[in-house]
Protein backbone atom coordinates (compact mmCIF):
# COMPACT_ATOMS: atom_id res chain seq x y z
CA UNK A 1 0.00 0.00 0.00
CA UNK A 2 2.84 2.37 0.86
CA UNK A 3 4.60 1.81 -2.47
CA UNK A 4 1.35 2.44 -4.32
CA UNK A 5 0.73 5.59 -2.29
CA UNK A 6 4.25 6.87 -2.95
CA UNK A 7 3.78 6.25 -6.68
CA UNK A 8 0.47 8.11 -6.61
CA UNK A 9 1.99 11.06 -4.77
CA UNK A 10 4.94 11.19 -7.15
CA UNK A 11 2.80 11.23 -10.27
CA UNK A 12 0.54 13.90 -8.81
CA UNK A 13 3.52 16.04 -7.80
CA UNK A 14 5.06 15.69 -11.26
CA UNK A 15 1.81 16.68 -12.93
CA UNK A 16 1.23 19.66 -10.65
CA UNK A 17 4.81 20.90 -10.95
CA UNK A 18 4.77 20.58 -14.73
CA UNK A 19 1.50 22.50 -15.08
CA UNK A 20 2.64 25.22 -12.71
CA UNK A 21 5.98 25.48 -14.50
CA UNK A 22 4.22 25.81 -17.84
CA UNK A 23 1.97 28.52 -16.41
CA UNK A 24 4.91 30.48 -15.07
CA UNK A 25 7.02 30.11 -18.20
CA UNK A 26 4.32 30.74 -20.79
CA UNK A 27 2.26 33.25 -18.83
CA UNK A 28 5.02 35.57 -17.70
CA UNK A 29 4.04 39.05 -18.95
CA UNK A 30 6.69 41.37 -20.31
CA UNK A 31 5.61 44.03 -17.79
CA UNK A 32 5.39 41.65 -14.86
CA UNK A 33 3.50 43.37 -12.04
CA UNK A 34 4.33 43.07 -8.37
CA UNK A 35 1.32 42.07 -6.32
CA UNK A 36 2.79 42.77 -2.88
CA UNK A 37 6.01 43.02 -0.91
CA UNK A 38 7.24 40.92 2.00
CA UNK A 39 10.09 41.86 4.31
CA UNK A 40 11.87 44.37 2.09
CA UNK A 41 11.57 46.03 -1.34
CA UNK A 42 13.83 43.30 -2.78
CA UNK A 43 11.63 40.44 -1.56
CA UNK A 44 8.63 40.41 -3.88
CA UNK A 45 5.57 38.29 -4.48
CA UNK A 46 4.35 38.30 -8.05
CA UNK A 47 0.88 37.72 -9.38
CA UNK A 48 2.20 34.65 -11.20
CA UNK A 49 3.56 33.25 -7.94
CA UNK A 50 0.10 33.36 -6.39
CA UNK A 51 -1.51 31.91 -9.51
CA UNK A 52 0.93 28.99 -9.57
CA UNK A 53 0.21 28.04 -5.94
CA UNK A 54 -3.53 28.19 -6.61
CA UNK A 55 -3.09 25.89 -9.60
CA UNK A 56 -1.04 23.37 -7.59
CA UNK A 57 -3.29 23.26 -4.54
CA UNK A 58 -6.42 23.12 -6.66
CA UNK A 59 -5.18 20.20 -8.75
CA UNK A 60 -4.04 18.23 -5.71
CA UNK A 61 -7.18 18.97 -3.67
CA UNK A 62 -9.37 17.73 -6.51
CA UNK A 63 -7.59 14.37 -6.45
CA UNK A 64 -6.87 14.11 -2.72
CA UNK A 65 -9.30 16.31 -0.80
CA UNK A 66 -8.24 15.04 2.63
CA UNK A 67 -4.57 16.02 2.33
CA UNK A 68 -3.02 19.01 4.08
CA UNK A 69 -0.99 21.85 2.60
CA UNK A 70 1.85 24.16 3.57
CA UNK A 71 2.67 26.70 0.87
CA UNK A 72 4.84 29.77 0.66
CA UNK A 73 2.00 31.94 -0.54
CA UNK A 74 -0.45 31.11 2.23
CA UNK A 75 -1.75 27.57 1.74
CA UNK A 76 -2.04 26.09 5.24
CA UNK A 77 -4.47 23.28 6.05
CA UNK A 78 -3.98 20.29 8.34
CA UNK A 79 -5.81 17.58 6.42
CA UNK A 80 -6.88 14.21 7.80
CA UNK A 81 -5.08 11.69 5.55
CA UNK A 82 -1.59 11.92 7.09
CA UNK A 83 -0.28 13.44 3.86
CA UNK A 84 0.83 17.06 3.71
CA UNK A 85 2.06 18.85 0.61
CA UNK A 86 4.87 21.40 1.08
CA UNK A 87 4.87 23.78 -1.87
CA UNK A 88 7.05 26.54 -3.21
CA UNK A 89 5.25 27.61 -6.38
CA UNK A 90 8.11 29.84 -7.51
CA UNK A 91 11.52 29.43 -5.92
CA UNK A 92 13.80 32.13 -7.26
CA UNK A 93 11.24 34.93 -7.53
CA UNK A 94 13.77 37.68 -8.17
CA UNK A 95 15.39 35.64 -10.94
CA UNK A 96 11.93 35.20 -12.45
CA UNK A 97 11.21 38.92 -12.25
CA UNK A 98 14.46 39.78 -14.02
CA UNK A 99 14.08 37.12 -16.69
CA UNK A 100 16.91 34.94 -15.39
CA UNK A 101 16.46 31.19 -15.96
CA UNK A 102 17.29 29.91 -12.46
CA UNK A 103 13.85 29.50 -10.93
CA UNK A 104 11.81 26.43 -10.11
CA UNK A 105 8.60 24.90 -8.83
CA UNK A 106 9.17 22.74 -5.75
CA UNK A 107 6.64 20.23 -4.38
CA UNK A 108 7.24 17.77 -1.53
CA UNK A 109 4.83 15.26 -0.04
CA UNK A 110 5.12 14.31 3.61
CA UNK A 111 3.56 11.19 5.11
CA UNK A 112 3.07 11.36 8.88
CA UNK A 113 5.64 14.15 9.07
CA UNK A 114 8.36 12.52 6.96
CA UNK A 115 9.15 13.63 3.41
CA UNK A 116 8.56 10.72 1.05
CA UNK A 117 8.32 12.41 -2.37
CA UNK A 118 10.08 15.42 -3.83
CA UNK A 119 9.78 17.08 -7.24
CA UNK A 120 11.62 20.17 -8.49
CA UNK A 121 11.06 21.38 -12.03
CA UNK A 122 13.17 24.12 -13.62
CA UNK A 123 11.28 25.03 -16.82
CA UNK A 124 13.84 27.40 -18.30
CA UNK A 125 16.56 24.76 -17.90
CA UNK A 126 14.25 22.08 -19.28
CA UNK A 127 14.92 19.86 -16.27
CA UNK A 128 12.80 18.04 -13.69
CA UNK A 129 14.25 16.30 -10.65
CA UNK A 130 12.35 13.81 -8.53
CA UNK A 131 12.85 11.33 -5.72
CA UNK A 132 10.91 8.84 -3.65
CA UNK A 133 12.32 7.92 -0.25
CA UNK A 134 14.49 4.82 -0.57
CA UNK A 135 14.25 4.73 -4.38
CA UNK A 136 17.02 7.08 -5.46
CA UNK A 137 16.89 10.42 -7.24
CA UNK A 138 16.25 10.90 -10.94
CA UNK A 139 16.09 13.68 -13.51
CA UNK A 140 14.89 14.36 -17.02
CA UNK A 141 16.42 17.00 -19.24
CA UNK A 142 18.16 17.50 -22.56
CA UNK A 143 19.44 13.92 -22.43
CA UNK A 144 17.36 10.90 -23.47
CA UNK A 145 15.14 9.30 -20.82
CA UNK A 146 15.52 9.50 -17.06
CA UNK A 147 18.97 9.82 -15.53
CA UNK A 148 19.79 8.44 -12.08
CA UNK A 149 21.44 11.12 -10.01
CA UNK A 150 24.58 10.75 -7.94
CA UNK A 151 26.52 13.39 -6.09
CA UNK A 152 30.15 14.03 -6.98
CA UNK A 153 32.99 11.71 -5.93
CA UNK A 154 35.01 12.57 -2.85
CA UNK A 155 37.04 15.78 -3.03
CA UNK A 156 38.79 17.75 -0.28
CA UNK A 157 37.12 20.92 0.90
CA UNK A 158 39.74 23.16 -0.68
CA UNK A 159 38.73 21.75 -4.09
CA UNK A 160 34.98 21.99 -3.48
CA UNK A 161 32.63 24.19 -5.48
CA UNK A 162 30.13 25.53 -2.96
CA UNK A 163 26.91 27.47 -3.49
CA UNK A 164 25.07 29.67 -1.03
CA UNK A 165 22.24 32.17 -0.80
CA UNK A 166 21.57 35.44 0.93
CA UNK A 167 18.63 36.84 2.88
CA UNK A 168 16.47 39.66 1.57
CA UNK A 169 16.99 41.81 4.67
CA UNK A 170 20.04 44.03 4.16
CA UNK A 171 21.52 43.63 7.65
CA UNK A 172 21.35 39.84 7.53
CA UNK A 173 22.69 39.77 3.97
CA UNK A 174 25.70 41.84 5.01
CA UNK A 175 26.59 39.33 7.73
CA UNK A 176 26.20 36.43 5.29
CA UNK A 177 28.49 38.21 2.82
CA UNK A 178 31.19 38.48 5.51
CA UNK A 179 31.08 34.71 6.02
CA UNK A 180 31.21 34.07 2.27
CA UNK A 181 34.16 36.44 1.88
CA UNK A 182 36.12 34.48 4.49
CA UNK A 183 35.07 31.16 2.97
CA UNK A 184 36.13 31.90 -0.63
CA UNK A 185 39.90 31.44 -0.13
CA UNK A 186 39.31 28.08 1.58
CA UNK A 187 37.30 26.36 -1.20
CA UNK A 188 37.60 26.10 -4.99
CA UNK A 189 35.00 28.83 -5.49
CA UNK A 190 31.54 30.00 -4.48
CA UNK A 191 28.39 30.27 -6.58
CA UNK A 192 25.12 32.10 -5.87
CA UNK A 193 22.28 30.82 -8.05
CA UNK A 194 19.26 32.37 -6.36
CA UNK A 195 17.12 29.23 -5.97
CA UNK A 196 17.60 26.95 -2.97
CA UNK A 197 15.63 24.16 -4.63
CA UNK A 198 17.86 24.18 -7.72
CA UNK A 199 21.04 24.41 -5.64
CA UNK A 200 20.01 21.29 -3.71
CA UNK A 201 19.25 19.47 -6.96
CA UNK A 202 22.59 20.57 -8.41
CA UNK A 203 24.32 18.95 -5.45
CA UNK A 204 22.35 15.79 -6.27
CA UNK A 205 23.34 16.03 -9.93
CA UNK A 206 27.05 16.43 -9.20
CA UNK A 207 27.20 20.05 -10.36
CA UNK A 208 28.11 21.32 -6.91
CA UNK A 209 30.14 19.78 -4.09
CA UNK A 210 28.16 21.59 -1.43
CA UNK A 211 25.53 24.17 -0.60
CA UNK A 212 24.65 26.07 2.55
CA UNK A 213 22.20 28.78 3.52
CA UNK A 214 20.48 30.27 6.53
CA UNK A 215 16.91 31.49 6.74
CA UNK A 216 15.23 28.87 4.55
CA UNK A 217 11.66 27.73 5.14
CA UNK A 218 10.31 24.17 4.76
CA UNK A 219 8.96 24.90 1.28
CA UNK A 220 12.41 26.08 0.16
CA UNK A 221 14.19 22.83 1.00
CA UNK A 222 11.42 20.21 1.33
CA UNK A 223 11.75 18.56 -2.08
CA UNK A 224 15.40 19.41 -2.74
CA UNK A 225 16.58 17.98 0.58
CA UNK A 226 15.08 14.57 -0.25
CA UNK A 227 16.46 14.64 -3.80
CA UNK A 228 19.97 15.45 -2.54
CA UNK A 229 19.87 12.69 0.09
CA UNK A 230 18.56 10.11 -2.37
CA UNK A 231 21.48 10.99 -4.66
CA UNK A 232 23.95 10.13 -1.89
CA UNK A 233 24.56 13.59 -0.43
CA UNK A 234 24.45 14.32 3.26
CA UNK A 235 22.15 17.04 4.55
CA UNK A 236 21.73 18.67 7.92
CA UNK A 237 21.89 21.84 9.94
CA UNK A 238 23.88 22.70 13.00
CA UNK A 239 25.80 19.77 14.54
CA UNK A 240 23.40 16.90 15.36
CA UNK A 241 20.44 18.83 13.92
CA UNK A 242 18.42 18.37 10.72
CA UNK A 243 18.04 21.03 8.05
CA UNK A 244 16.11 23.99 9.36
CA UNK A 245 15.71 27.74 9.15
CA UNK A 246 18.80 28.08 11.34
CA UNK A 247 21.02 26.32 8.81
CA UNK A 248 20.72 24.11 5.75
CA UNK A 249 23.74 22.24 4.39
CA UNK A 250 23.84 19.68 1.59
CA UNK A 251 27.14 18.26 0.37
CA UNK A 252 28.98 15.18 -0.74
CA UNK A 253 29.90 12.89 2.17
CA UNK A 254 33.55 14.00 1.99
CA UNK A 255 32.69 17.71 2.06
CA UNK A 256 29.73 17.79 4.43
CA UNK A 257 31.51 17.47 7.79
CA UNK A 258 34.46 19.76 6.99
CA UNK A 259 32.14 22.37 5.49
CA UNK A 260 29.86 22.37 8.53
CA UNK A 261 32.84 22.64 10.88
CA UNK A 262 34.33 25.47 8.84
CA UNK A 263 31.03 27.36 8.77
CA UNK A 264 30.91 27.06 12.54
CA UNK A 265 34.45 28.41 12.85
CA UNK A 266 33.49 31.33 10.60
CA UNK A 267 30.45 32.13 12.72
CA UNK A 268 27.96 31.30 9.98
CA UNK A 269 25.16 30.64 12.44
CA UNK A 270 26.02 33.35 14.96
CA UNK A 271 23.24 35.93 15.15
Amino acid sequence: MTDALHAELLQLALQAATRAGDLLRDGRPADLAVAATKSSPVDVVTEMDLAAEKLITGLIADRRPDDGFLGEEGAATEGTSGVRWVIDPLDGTVNYLYGLPTWAVSIAAELDGETVVGVVTAPMRGETFHAVRGRGAWATGAWAGERKLSCRPAAPLDQALVSTGFAYVAEVRARQAEVAQRLIPLVRDIRRGGSAAIDLCDVAAGRLDGYYERGLNPWDYGAGDLIAREAGALTGGRPSEPVSRDLTIAATPAVFGPLRDLLGDLGAWTD
